[in-house]
């Protein structure tokens, strides 16, 4: 007997990102062909930043999509440079509500769902579950990925309090949610205890084989004599990934004449935040040695992480619940990576278990300046390696998928 999922999702294709939305692309591929069809709800295209077409191919023909009104508050209703401030609440695409509900009771009418899944990082997505289960009585299974709020977070009071009211309301009411580490798991765990354990589960991030296939049919990098190229691809915030401390490392390095521009090259892909360390590196000095370079289709991001010699992952301290998902892309990629991030998180952890080292701490600057040329020589050397197949094979998006059918049976066949 097929089952019917209703899938809740902001990141969709055709939005132009790279791991963001390979999570529920994936699963409505895959589903599928474990017994659950799939529909999706998801946003106008116009309310993406920038859009790309180069995964809607992905999306299967039997997988009804419906992309609902919204705009963005901040591009769309700014007015003088202003905006509203009730109007970015929960976050700047708080009228995809308006969209959302309408179009989400017609597709429950339609297709008769067994589940509602809703996943953050979209404040809104996790709204529009909410007031969707609550109207039809199809269950809500919540995919919380990371944590809605911490201490600090959001840093704003008024919409810290926002996130705070609906992630309580969400948490409460879904019948599953879902986490992507340990240490998001526990931190619920903690923060509501009154829930039953086996309603706050686990669903890591992983790769998809097929993603990797076709970028491995693309044109490899020119086999040229090059510098030592090391690659970081994606989104590089500020505080939760502050490049800072290796920055200053590789003004140290370069001053000292331990390395330069003749024998290594950091490329940063589509950092987000290029405005912010285009100053940094002038002032250390360094514009030789890190390239600030655009957003790339994702097929070719993937070849560019095949290609490079080794690749970057940054993760600070205050995020040591939390795995970037393209820690995984890295695991498939096969390159050896030089990981900044706190050894005491889930992202060392996860490192380690996939034998991926070394592991040094974002904000060591010290430790940084000193592992860095000893890293390279271990990669040219051949004695630092990347991540074994067999470590790729547990983390695919089809044994992601697996874990996921089998929760939603869980909840549909349960009293």
């Amino acid at each position: 007997m097929v089952k019917r999922a209703l899938l809740i999702a902001f990141h969709f294709p055709p939005m132009a990102a790279s791991s963001g939305l390979q999570r529920t692309l994936k699963f409505a591929q895959y589903l599928p062909e474990l017994g659950w069809q799939c529909a999706v709800l998801t946003t106008h295209k116009r309310a993406y930043v920038r859009t790309d077409a180069g995964q809607m191919a992905d999306i299967r023909g039997d997988v009804t999509v419906r992309r609902a009104f919204a705009l963005d508050t901040s591009r769309h209703l700014r007015v003088a440079g202003r905006y509203p401030r009730l109007l970015a609440l929960p976050d700047r695409w708080v009228s995809w509500l308006l969209g959302a509900l309408p179009a989400g009771l017609a597709m429950i009418r339609k297709h008769r769902p067994d589940v509602i899944w809703s996943t953050y990082p979209i404040a809104t997505a996790h709204l529009a579950g909410l007031l969707l289960s609550r109207l039809s009585g199809v269950p809500l299974v919540a995919d919380f990925r990371d944590s809605m709020t911490e201490p600090g977070y959001p840093t704003d009071p008024l919409q810290r309090r926002v996130y705070t009211a609906i992630e309580s309301r969400v948490v409460r009411h879904a019948v599953r949610a879902v986490f992507t580490t340990p240490g998001a798991r526990h931190m619920y765990q903690q923060r509501y205890p009154e829930l039953a354990a086996q309603r706050l589960c686990i669903i890591e991030n992983a790769f998809d084989e097929e993603n990797f296939r076709g970028a491995q049919a693309l044109p490899a990098a020119p086999p040229a004599a090059r510098p030592f190229t090391m690659a970081h691809s994606g989104a590089i915030y500020p505080l939760e990934r502050d490049p800072g401390p290796l920055f200053r490392a590789l003004g140290r390095l370069k001053r000292e004449r331990r390395i330069d521009a003749a024998g290594f090259r950091l490329l940063l892909r589509a950092s987000g935040h290029d405005h912010l360390y285009a100053p940094i590196l002038a002032e250390q000095g360094i514009e030789d040695l890190v390239e600030l370079v655009p957003p790339l289709p994702y097929a070719q991001a993937l070849r560019e992480m095949l290609d490079a010699d080794a690749l970057l992952l940054m993760q600070a301290a205050n995020c040591n619940h939390q795995i970037p998902a393209k820690l995984y892309e890295y695991v498939r990629a096969g390159r050896p990576v030089l990981s900044l991030t706190d050894p005491a998180g889930d992202t060392a952890a996860t490192l380690i278990r996939c034998g991926l080292r070394p592991v040094v701490a974002l904000d060591d600057e010290d430790a940084i300046a000193r592992e860095l040329p000893a890293f390279i020589e271990g990669v040219r050397a051949g004695a630092i390696t990347g991540a074994s197949a067999d470590a790729a094979a547990n983390n695919t998006r089809k044994a992601r998928a697996v874990e996921l059918a089998a929760l939603l049976d869980e909840v549909v066949d349960s009293p």
